[in-house]
């Protein structure tokens, strides 16, 4: 079975993308191995001089490095990221189980962006849109689409 791995920066709080984020999560086991890893933000005084968010980001890199399952194929959010349809996201993860790959990591990052290195790190940077989300409500996005992708292979009816 196919492993997918999201790793996620900051914990989720708020009742109503708990439940969401359970419920994608759930449904999305019915497809593969699915790991979530919360990973905690560096703490960063209120107004952040760019010295100090680059120096929190380079700390956040440290341990999502150490989380990338190993032989997984890797994959960023990030704004400046390619976009693509559900189903270009599903064609994709087909591609990289067909080279052999037994898995995927995807990360969100932390509310100030991912560190350059882990960025040239990834196999493929992806955008969800030229627009901003709250990273609570990406997690969800990215998860529902993790399981549409799962079940457009898998020919279910769930997309229409």
């Amino acid at each position: 079975m196919f492993d997918i791995t999201l790793i996620a920066m900051g914990k989720l709080k708020e009742p109503f993308y708990l439940s969401a984020s359970a419920e994608y999560a759930k449904r999305l086991g019915s497809y593969c191995k699915f790991t979530l890893l919360e990973l905690p933000e560096t703490r960063l005084p209120e107004d952040p001089s760019p010295a100090q968010i680059a120096a929190g980001l380079e700390k956040e890199a440290d341990l999502i490095l150490s989380k990338i399952p190993k032989g997984s194929w890797f994959c960023v959010f990030t704004p400046e990221g390619k976009q693509l349809s559900s189903e270009g996201l599903a064609e994709k993860l087909t591609q990289v189980k067909n080279v052999g790959k037994s898995g995927a990591c995807f990360l969100i990052g932390s509310s100030f962006g991912i560190a350059p290195r882990v960025k040239q790190r990834a196999d493929f940077r992806l955008s969800m849109s030229p627009m901003t989300f709250p990273h609570h409500l990406a997690r969800v996005m990215v998860l529902e689409q993790l399981y549409r992708a799962e079940a457009i292979q898998a020919g279910s009816k769930y997309h229409k």
